[in-house]
């Protein structure tokens, strides 16, 4: 079975976990799925790349959420967690993803 590209699972965790926070009006829901995607696309970034790879890409993701608070006050909130999630994922593919 094909597995899903580390990209994907980091990008659809940010704005997964920001939908299901928003929806729900449960934001530790939300920090549940942002943090099982964030674990899984770090064991795929580890099995791919290696550790130091899967650190700089786990501290991306960490400071990716981080930083869509304040730029969401500047350009809103779901157009902040696109962006945030994009840059992950292009992240991902350029450093993990795109060898396989």
């Amino acid at each position: 079975m094909a597995q899903v590209p580390g990209a994907v699972v980091a990008g659809v965790g940010l704005v997964g976990g920001f939908g299901v926070a928003r929806w729900s009006g449960r934001r530790e829901l939300g920090g549940v799925v942002l943090a099982l995607a964030g674990g899984v696309a770090a064991q795929q970034w580890r099995r791919d790349a290696g550790g130091r790879v899967a650190g700089a890409l786990g501290v991306a993701y960490v400071a990716a959420f981080a930083g869509s608070h304040p730029l969401a006050k500047k350009i809103g909130a779901w157009p902040a967690v696109f962006t945030v999630a994009g840059g992950v994922a292009a992240a991902s593919w350029a450093l993990a993803d795109r060898h396989h």
